[in-house]
């Protein structure tokens, strides 16, 4: 980047920032949905082991799937959450140095001719 005026690039990291935020938010709904089929997959098999239900094959199988997707599931969102994270806070860092660089006045208030 030249020595220019910084605006437009503070526009693209705004932009970049919101579509990391919205990221971030759908890493938190799958991370929701994947803790539940832990959840439920772990409550089937503890309720087989302990005879609540009837030891079923097909039931085992759907309640591993749960429990082994969902923690997979988990951590993958997790993961990209964190990345997510950390690369919009690295990009709140360059938009806060570039405002800096701008000479802002107060709104109402008029520059000063030197």
């Amino acid at each position: 980047m030249d020595d220019g005026d910084p605006r437009e690039e503070i526009v693209r990291l705004e932009a970049h920032i919101e579509q990391l935020a919205a990221r971030m938010e759908n890493c938190r709904k799958f991370i929701l949905a994947a803790r539940i089929a832990a959840a439920g997959g772990g409550v089937g098999l503890a309720a087989m082991v302990f005879g609540a239900i009837r030891l079923d094959l097909e039931v085992m199988m759907v309640s591993m799937a749960g429990l082994l997707g969902g923690i997979v599931a988990w951590g993958a969102n997790a993961s990209t959450a964190r990345e997510a994270a950390s690369e919009m806070a690295a990009a709140e860092a360059k938009r806060a140095v570039l405002i800096g660089q701008l000479d802002l006045h107060p709104v109402g208030e008029r520059p000063t001719l030197h």
